[in-house]
């Protein structure tokens, strides 16, 4: 009888486990930053970045998906599109290492298994936990002591995908972070050099190409999910 209990929990512990689809890979791209210096443009890579996610198929439409950035960023006001960024000349580079989790949601049924459901745009909300580099004094003029703090911020994007050959697709995606902090650029109210005026918080944007391998037996979905 306890052979026989355990035999349906493993059966259906193994259902579960690999009764999915998975999706693993990585993206490459560029990423960029809208804040207080440079550019106002919110799709504009200028540095290389990349990233990897694994996905968990919940259903041919809603997709689990963690992912871990690699994002440099970085910003000049010769660049930038106003007289008083040119005139006032900052520049500034920065590294973000994130982790992010959330929901991609596809707008068409996606199942690499069929023949007619290996396609779809979709959109992309997730929670991202990040870590970056900010000036915590000025040591003497010109010269800074920095630091790493961790924060939130709120990843949405946009983003197609489609099968390539067998278990490979790809995607294109762009994502866009709105952030709680103003330090990114390491704007800092009490150093005089660094006290940007800006009143908004920053945004950093990663946009790229994803190659994706996907695996596990194909899902049992629900009708009509």
């Amino acid at each position: 009888m306890k052979k026989s209990i355990l035999l349906i929990i493993f059966m259906n512990i193994s259902s579960v486990s690999f009764g999915q689809m998975y999706e693993a890979g990585i993206s490459i791209g560029g990423s960029n930053y809208v804040g207080d210096i440079g550019r106002f443009n919110y799709i504009y890579p200028n540095k290389i970045a990349g990233a990897a996610f694994f996905k968990y198929n919940l259903n041919p439409r809603m997709v689990l998906r963690a992912t871990y950035s690699y994002l440099p960023i970085e910003a000049n006001d010769k660049d930038a599109d106003t007289d008083f960024r040119r005139d006032r000349g900052s520049s500034f580079s920065n590294t973000i290492n994130e982790l992010a989790v959330g929901l991609e949601y596809n707008f068409y049924e996606y199942d690499l298994s069929s023949d007619d459901k290996t396609w779809t745009p979709y959109i992309l909300l997730e929670l991202a936990a990040f870590n970056y580099q900010y000036v915590v004094t000025e040591s003497s003029p010109d010269a800074y002591v920095y630091d790493t703090k961790n924060s939130f911020s709120i990843p949405f994007g946009v983003g197609f995908k489609s099968k390539l050959a067998g278990p490979l697709a790809f995607s294109l995606e762009a994502k866009f972070r709105y952030t709680f902090e103003d330090d990114l650029d390491y704007n800092n109210d009490t150093i005089t050099d660094l006290n940007f005026g800006g009143t908004g918080n920053d945004w950093y944007m990663f946009t790229g190409f994803s190659l994706i391998y996907t695996f596990g037996r194909p899902a049992c979905y629900t009708n009509g999910l």
